[in-house]
This record gives structure tokens, sequence and C-alpha cells, in this order.
């Protein structure tokens, strides 16, 4: 983002000692965080070309993952993930991988902007994936059982926003300049592959790039 403002997110009061929220914590031995991070501040004037589809735990499934009826945070830890179409900073939707028609599953707005989990009592059916945005800043989330990293391939199917080695939803190489970045260095590898460890920072920059290439998750 070109104004790389900072602010703390973490839902008070909202969210329960069960759940993750926007907040995360640096990794303990046993891969559970401890200490808030802080994300770029969304826009509301952000484009949303994507939205989060409408059969979230359907395509949890198709990305192989297991929902669960709660947050399961033995292996908690996030990434952050910027999309830039021509300059335009474009939002990643609250509520990827999580069934916000579940009564069990609580809506926050801050800003204006939406914002999902509060899951106190765990949902009378699977309403959470192991890898979701609970809001607009583009934080990915693994709260998992298995100490292991989901990938950004996983999340793209969950958002069903085609990605590959050429392509973002519609937007094609050679056509178009579709250019990936890990960390703020160009990444010319299959993007479906790269792992979504604690404090990535990922960038797909598409057409004309912004001023600035974010290269710090928070």
């Amino acid at each position: 983002m070109n104004a790389r403002a900072f602010i703390f997110i973490f839902v008070a009061v909202a969210l329960s000692v069960s759940a993750c929220g926007s907040s995360s914590k640096p990794k303990s031995a046993s891969g559970q965080s401890n200490a808030p991070i802080t994300a770029p501040t969304p826009s509301s004037k952000d484009p949303a070309p994507w939205p989060a589809p409408s059969d979230p735990m359907a395509r949890a499934r198709a990305a192989g993952l297991v929902p669960e009826p709660a947050e399961q945070l033995q292996y908690h830890v996030h990434s952050h993930l910027d999309v830039f179409i021509d300059g335009k900073h474009i939002l990643v939707p609250a509520g990827i991988g999580i069934d916000i028609a579940n009564p069990g599953v609580h809506k926050f707005t801050a800003d204006g902007l939406p914002s999902y989990g509060g899951i106190v009592v765990p949902c009378d059916q699977p309403c959470i994936s192991p890898l979701h945005t609970h809001d607009v800043t583009g934080i990915l989330h693994t709260e998992s059982p298995t100490q292991k990293d989901n990938t950004l391939g996983q999340f793209f199917i969950e958002w069903n926003v085609r990605l590959d080695s050429n392509c973002i939803a519609t937007y094609c190489k050679p056509a178009t300049d579709v250019v990936t970045y890990v960390n703020g260095t160009r990444f010319d590898g299959d993007p479906r592959t790269i792992a979504l460890s604690d404090r990535k920072e990922i960038a797909f920059v598409i057409g004309t790039p912004p001023a600035e290439i974010p290269n710090t998750a928070f």
C-alpha cells in the first residue's frame, strides 16, 4: 500500500480467548502466538472485485482443508496478502473460510468494515476452516490442530479465484503483467506453492505497479 499506516487489529470484548479475531502473536514453542500484531488499515474505498464465496465450507474442503466448529489454536500463525491492480489496492474479503451465516459466528464492524469470529460456543456444525480471514486487513489466519503451514494455492481455492503460474482471476501473462513478491522480493515460481508461514508478506502486482511494494507483513 502507498500509505502504510498501521493500527492494532484487535476486536475488544467481541472475541473471546478461544477466538483469534484479528490479533496475532509471536509463535511459542508450540506454534501458537502471544503478542499483538499490527496490519495496514484498509480503506472502505478499496475495490473488491472478488467477493467471498457463498459456500465457504465446500470451498475449504475443495482446498483439502477440514472445517471445524471452532478455532483450533494449537498452531496459530498469520501471513499477509496484498493485491494491486494498476496501482489500486484490492480488498481481500472478510469471512473467507468462515460460514458467516451460522449463528455461532458473530459479526463486528470497525470503521464500517466487517469482521467475523467470536465463536465463544462451538457452532452446531463445522463453520470455520483452519485457513481463513476474519476481516479485510489482508491477514491470512492459520488456526489448526496440525503444525503445518497451509499454502497460498489453498487460500485462493477457498476464495474461488483462479491462481496459477500465469494468471490471477482473468488477468493473465503475457497480455497483462502479473508479478508476485514475497517479503518484497520478486518470486518467479508457482505462487500456489507459497507456504503461509508466520509474518510472511505476499504481494501480487497486476498491471501498473503501486509506488511501493510491501516488504513486511505487519
